[in-house]
């Protein structure tokens, strides 16, 4: 028996490192560079570009202990946390990879064997089951003749669809990507709980549990879906740490193993909440603290679209499931530090984040119980105006997608009233943006960077900007040519360059290449995996494959790139200083004009921060340190706690640039050779551009002067124009805004005057039905701040009555405002909300209000006199 998780997540990781694999770090949540994902959900997508032959492996053999996220796109299991014993949205996925070195043979007997030898895992042979895809005829004969596992435990699953890959037994990382038939291992909790085997009709039960899919890649799936063979076989093999912690620790459930059962306890004594080891709340809650913590440390933020919106629902499903347990108060963000506590060897960035993870959840729920109110209320709405006693499935889930009301507490709150809910109309509504979301969903895109040749290009440009050296490819359309003819384009493949490809946020360089009688115009410079494209058009003559030629970057360009290059160092540094340690880059642009920085923070930048961020970087230019890049070993690299991106493989040898003892950084890119090459550091924009993800655009050098100009002409067209100086111009503008002010004050008393006006000369159209004072009148184009001031003007005149004003504006749109005077609402004569139900069921339109004032709006074109008779009719009923 396994004491506990840490023990089995090293001895599995033991396992495979006397098995030859490389141990290899976990990657952060949000794949890198991976426009199809959502979330990191597996331990191969760090992976990816290796198995797609992109990326050329440092090891041929590794082994990773990965956290997962599976809450959106193709793998989302969030609806079952809570409902079934061994499903997590974040979750350790244990895996060992081969890249082009073993396949099928080794990795089944390297399973078995860390499974049931007594030296490892040591699980009963006739607990373990395991399914290969009905095509796969290799694996299913290693099984049966060189595995000791019984034959009736080897199953073939066959397909859902037509489709190949439309199979239990064939794993996807996403829509798009590698692939290909796997062999799942399950075990047998023992016939006390109910279920069959898998590939049965009672396989949906809980006794069979899948413990470790072993996947053989040897396709990458096309966004039309067609396979296309990969250049190398290789295996990616997943098993859920939490899984196999239950078995090993002689539970059922995830939720019982030592990890859970602490955390679990934590909240219930935060939570002041029974622990009964079977409330399915308190999983749900210990559940999703560690997926929203881990997200947002990883640089998530709630937002209402991709990533931000799934870390949204997973916070408001956990809020509403401590609503359940009478939690009334904010508490998911009290949870973070025992979850740090508990997740000892997953924490340290946990820790150092922990201020700014509790924010965001503090936060976020504050919104989310200002939302539930809205909700609520317009609920109540909804059901004060509802003709009959069912809710439209539609408003339902209206309720639920804007507001985060679940069905049920809609359902809750339409029975106390006698109503039910269409559940159908909700099931549609719930079916059509699911295939909406599918169809427009950003992160379905393929990428389309796929490797034009495997020739291996090398980069000269850090010293040289002219070099000469040799065509050893041409593409036009995509397609390898021996020659691209005067005019045409095409992209040239060099074996040696100065020209920077691009990526890591700097563009690519331009320039020329040139021959004796041929000059090709290079237009951009993108990397595609190994190889470094010149993308452009033969200006003059021909080039052809083996011709030498002389490469030659534009110097000027480069220059002003290197030099924002540089300055996008500089202000990560100085706002890590002034914002602190939470800041994660998120995206940068950096060319030769400006350069673009994003990262995440959860609220706008104030004036001092980045006047002081700016200083800040001005004073390191000033200083004039020199820019050192340095190669040094990746070890050597973190544990001097150089800033990288912790979700990106690197070689064993990195390159660091180094700005003094202010700034050092892994960095590819093409940098100034001192920090006072800069000149000077302007921000000129400070923007959000999701929810808790800001961008800074800035300028430097003769760009920065050029803006610095601007600026001086601007202030000097408005002194001209307000006829003042930079002494007084302040005084000046308090002058013509008091101005202004007093201007528009006595606007406002002449609009009221003439309101009074007005509402002298309705008051001779009010006539009685039975004993009620009422005026009907028709207005035009009448604002509602002017509106709701007459009728309140009316009301003091009438002291008691009942006021209709039918407003047409210009567009014919008719709007009804209805007053009641507050006698005749406690006296049960008539209200507002009433009349205005009674206009709707005859006139139809949409409306609401309170007992005293309502509105209702009619879009049809109709008589107005009409409705005038319409209103008296119904007044003539109700009073």
């Amino acid at each position: 028996m396994h004491k506990n998780i840490d023990n089995i997540r090293q001895e599995f990781l033991n396992f495979f490192k006397k098995k030859g694999h490389e141990i290899i770090a976990s990657s952060t949540l949000i794949p890198d560079n991976d426009q199809t994902l959502l979330f990191t959900n597996s331990g191969m997508n760090q992976f990816k570009n290796i198995f797609l032959g992109m990326d050329k492996p440092l090891f041929k053999r590794v082994t990773t202990a990965q956290r997962c996220v599976r809450a959106g796109g193709k793998h989302n299991d969030l609806d079952n946390v809570g409902y079934t014993a061994r499903h997590l949205t974040f979750f350790e996925m244990l895996g060992n990879f081969s890249f082009g070195d073993y396949f099928k043979n080794e990795a089944i007997q390297f399973a078995w064997e860390l499974l049931t030898d007594n030296n490892w895992f040591n699980l009963s042979k006739n607990k373990l089951w395991v399914t290969v895809h009905i095509c796969d005829s290799e694996s299913y004969d290693i099984w049966i003749k060189q595995v000791d596992i019984p034959n009736e435990h080897v199953i073939k699953i066959g397909n859902n669809t037509d489709n190949f890959y439309d199979s239990d037994n064939f794993w996807q990382m996403g829509n798009v990507g590698p692939c290909g038939p796997c062999s799942e291992i399950f075990y047998d909790h023992g016939d006390r709980f109910q279920g069959g085997p898998p590939g049965s009709l009672k396989e949906l039960g809980e006794r069979y549990v899948e413990i470790w899919n072993l996947v053989f890649i040897q396709f990458n799936r096309q966004s039309n879906g067609h396979l296309l063979s990969l250049p190398m076989l290789s295996v990616d093999t997943g098993m859920g740490l939490e899984r196999i912690s239950a078995i090993l620790q002689g539970v059922h459930s995830n939720y019982s193993i030592d990890i859970f059962r602490k955390l679990i306890s934590s909240i219930s004594q935060i939570t002041q909440v029974n622990n009964d080891n079977t409330n399915r709340s308190l999983c749900v809650i210990a559940d999703h603290i560690r997926t929203c913590s881990f997200l947002i440390q990883d640089g998530v933020t709630p937002s209402n679209e991709g990533r931000g919106y799934v870390l949204r629902r997973i916070i408001r499903r956990a809020i509403l499931h401590g609503k359940k347990l009478g939690i009334n108060d904010i508490f998911f963000y009290k949870l973070v530090p025992p979850l740090i506590k508990y997740m000892q060897h997953l924490s340290d960035n946990l820790r150092e984040k922990k201020d700014f993870i509790k924010k965001v959840l503090f936060n976020e729920e504050k919104l989310f119980e200002d939302t539930l109110r809205k909700g609520l209320k317009l609920l109540e709405k909804k059901l004060v105006l509802l003709r009959g006693n069912v809710l439209s499935g539609e408003i339902a889930f209206d309720l639920y997608d804007t507001y985060g009301f679940p069905l049920e507490l809609t359902k809750d709150i339409c029975l106390r009233h006698g109503i039910h809910v269409d559940q159908v109309k909700f099931d549609q509504s719930m079916l059509a943006q699911k295939k909406h979301a599918k169809e427009s969903n950003k992160f379905y895109i393929f990428n389309k960077n796929i490797s034009l040749c495997n020739i291996l290009s090398t980069f000269v440009g850090y010293r040289e900007l002219t070099y000469r050296t040799k065509i050893i490819a041409l593409f036009r359309i995509n397609k390898p040519v021996n020659k691209i003819c005067a005019k045409e384009e095409g992209i040239v493949i060099l074996k040696n360059t100065p020209f920077y490809g691009e990526s890591g946020g700097q563009v690519g360089d331009s320039g020329q290449l040139k021959t004796i009688s041929s000059l090709f115009q290079v237009t951009n410079t993108k990397k595609y995996g190994q190889t470094i494209g010149h993308l452009g058009v033969v200006n003059s003559g021909s080039i052809s494959v083996g011709e030498e030629i002389i490469a030659q970057v534009n110097q000027c360009k480069r220059r002003h790139i290197s030099l924002n290059h540089s300055a996008t160092h500089l202000l990560r540094a100085a706002l890590y200083q002034v914002l602190g340690t939470h800041i994660i880059q998120k995206g940068s642009l950096v060319n030769d004009q400006y350069l673009r920085f994003d990262f995440c923070h959860h609220e706008t930048m104030t004036e001092v921060q980045i006047n002081t961020v700016e200083n800040i970087v001005n004073k390191q230019i000033w200083i004039n340190f020199p820019i050192m890049a340095d190669m040094i070993p990746i070890e050597t690299a973190k544990n001097d706690g150089i800033v990288m991106l912790v979700n990106k493989q690197y070689e064993k040898i990195v390159r660091v640039i180094r700005m003094g003892n202010f700034s050092a950084e892994l960095c590819g890119g093409t940098h100034a050779k001192n920090t006072g090459e800069i000149g000077i550091f302007v921000i000129t924009k400070e923007s959000s551009i999701a929810s808790g993800i800001r961008r800074i655009e800035a300028v430097t050098s003769i760009t920065a002067l050029s803006v610095i100009h601007q600026y001086k002409k601007l202030l000097q067209d408005i002194f001209t124009s307000t006829k003042s100086n930079n002494k007084n111009i302040l005084s000046k503008i308090y002058e013509f805004k008091s101005r202004c002010q007093k201007l528009e004050k006595e606007i406002e008393h002449l609009r009221n005057q003439q309101i009074i006006q007005e509402s002298l000369s309705f008051i001779k159209e009010i006539y009685y039905i039975k004993d009620v004072q009422v005026l009907v009148k028709q207005v035009e184009n009448m604002m509602l701040n002017p509106l709701t001031n007459l009728i309140d003007c009316l009301k003091r005149q009438l002291k008691s009555g009942v006021i209709v004003l039918i407003n047409v504006n210009k567009n014919n749109k008719i709007s009804i405002a209805i007053a009641v005077t507050k006698d005749l609402i406690e006296n049960n004569r008539i209200n507002a909300l009433n009349l205005v139900r009674l206009i709707i069921n005859t006139l139809g339109g949409k409306g609401g209000g309170k007992p005293h004032f309502a509105q209702v709006g009619i879009n049809n074109v109709i008589n107005t006199s009409k409705i005038s008779t319409k209103i008296n009719y119904l007044l003539h009923n109700i009073l």
